[in-house]
């Protein structure tokens, strides 16, 4: 268990309030006095669906944010695993760029790695794929963003351990920059 806390609140007093109305410290405040520390994720977020009207989007970022603030939660970390996100806004047409992830040799021109199998493709839309190891997992969204530009975001799942997902950043950050560089030509 992580006992650092982390950075504060991604989401501002401001905006937690108007869609749960209370501001971090009230909720972190309830939290502990319901004994949330010792508590499971799954049982944080009970506490807030009984006892508080708060929708179950908002369950999870309270009891998330709550997690990270108390140091149960490291960065990234997500109950199945830790969790990581990387995107480029790239100068080329959607379909463009989605053949460079989903055609396997324009793939392996920027991305130089063998073994993904793709579980599900919507053409233009998105991939699910299973990574080389075969227990990590790749979601990948492709966006227009208007004549000639486009946007990939993934996210790769599953990940074991913090070190692993530092890893999968960096690397991440550095593949996309050479696929922007592939398909801007």
């Amino acid at each position: 268990m992580n006992t650092t806390k982390s950075k504060g609140p991604r989401m501002s007093d401001e905006a937690v309030k108007a869609k749960t109305g209370k501001v971090w410290k009230e909720w972190f405040s309830i939290l502990d006095k319901a004994g949330a520390k010792k508590m499971t994720h799954q049982e944080i977020v009970k506490v807030l669906s009984a006892a508080h009207a708060v929708g179950p989007w908002w369950q999870q970022m309270v009891t998330v944010t709550y997690e990270q603030q108390r140091g149960l939660r490291k960065e990234h970390e997500k109950p199945e695993g830790y969790q990581i996100s990387a995107s480029r806004t790239v100068n080329a047409p959607l379909s463009r760029l989605y053949k460079a992830f989903a055609n396997e040799k324009t793939r392996g021109q920027w991305l130089g790695e063998d073994g993904l199998v793709v579980r599900k493709a919507t053409e233009n839309k998105s991939l699910r794929v299973t990574w080389k190891d075969g227990k990590t997992s790749l979601e990948i969204g492709f966006y227009s963003k208007g004549a000639g530009k486009s946007q990939v975001a993934l996210q790769h799942s599953k990940l074991p351990n913090a070190k692993s997902a530092a890893q999968m950043k960096k690397y991440w950050g550095e593949a996309l920059d050479r696929l922007r560089a592939t398909i801007e030509k």
